[in-house]
């Protein structure tokens, strides 16, 4: 399986990242994708890449989070290391209305750039959206072209909201939420042609059952894996096998890897 989000270069996994990624291996999980947040994360993310340069790999981008006064600023190194070497992604970005509004303009603006330095860098854009569905599908419709494509991870939207996604060449990462008793996902996952997923487990959050409530880890990548699988009615291996895939040519990781 591959963990298409996990934040293991998080001060969580701060006393135990290499236990923690020799248990993911063991498990069977090939690569994890690292998502960057902003300025601060950049080193600790390529210092695990360069450690485990076959199944560590690494994003470039801005969290809405942490989109403020000085975005551009933050932009421009994003910019920056995108012109210097090779990505797996764009993000994580997006829009995050949870927490505060104060800031939602500059979101918008980031999320635009960073749509524009994928399409360049021919890149997938890997989408966070947080009480944000609507404005983030409208964004996305509005920047659709042939050049941009990615995923909006930890999907926790309507049906409608993942067709909509389908159409303009996006794919929907499911991740521990899908196992949750109201998480929603059991009205979505069921009616989605698994070629639109991708899984992930956005470690250190969001850990599935049975694991809930504690710190998530890419090995909980089987839970999400297996759930999936339930609510389609197949067998656990024909999902990792197709969410694989997906996950190969959404984000060229065989190309990636010869970097």
């Amino acid at each position: 399986m591959i963990d298409t989000h996990a934040h293991i270069y998080s001060d969580k996994f701060k006393e135990d990242i290499d236990n923690v990624l020799e248990s993911a291996f063991d498990n069977g999980l090939k690569h994890i994708l690292m998502p960057n947040i902003d300025h601060t994360s950049i080193d600790r993310m390529l210092e695990l890449e360069e450690k485990y340069p076959q199944q560590c790999l690494s994003m470039m981008g801005l969290h809405p989070c942490h989109v403020g006064k000085d975005f551009e600023k933050e932009l421009y190194l994003v910019e920056e290391w995108l012109n210097k070497r090779k990505f797996i992604g764009v993000g994580e970005m997006g829009l995050d209305l949870y927490w505060d509004k104060t800031f939602k303009e500059q979101q918008i603006e980031a999320f635009k750039i960073q749509a524009d330095l994928a399409k360049k860098h021919h890149l997938p854009l890997v989408i966070h959206a947080r009480d944000a569905m609507p404005e983030t599908l409208d964004l996305l419709e509005e920047l659709s072209d042939d050049a941009l494509f990615g995923v909006l991870h930890c999907f926790t939207g309507s049906l409608e909201d993942a067709n909509r996604l389908f159409d303009i060449n996006f794919k929907i990462g499911i991740g521990g939420v899908a196992t949750f008793k109201n998480g929603g996902l059991d009205k979505v996952i069921p009616h989605v042609d698994l070629k639109h997923i991708v899984l992930e487990t956005d470690s250190p959050y969001l850990a599935p059952k049975p694991y809930r409530g504690k710190r998530n880890e890419p090995a909980y990548t089987s839970f999400v894996c297996d759930k999936v699988a339930d609510f389609k009615g197949i067998s656990g291996t024909e999902v990792e096998e197709i969410t694989d895939k997906n996950a190969y040519d959404l984000f060229d990781i065989e190309n990636y890897l010869k970097k």
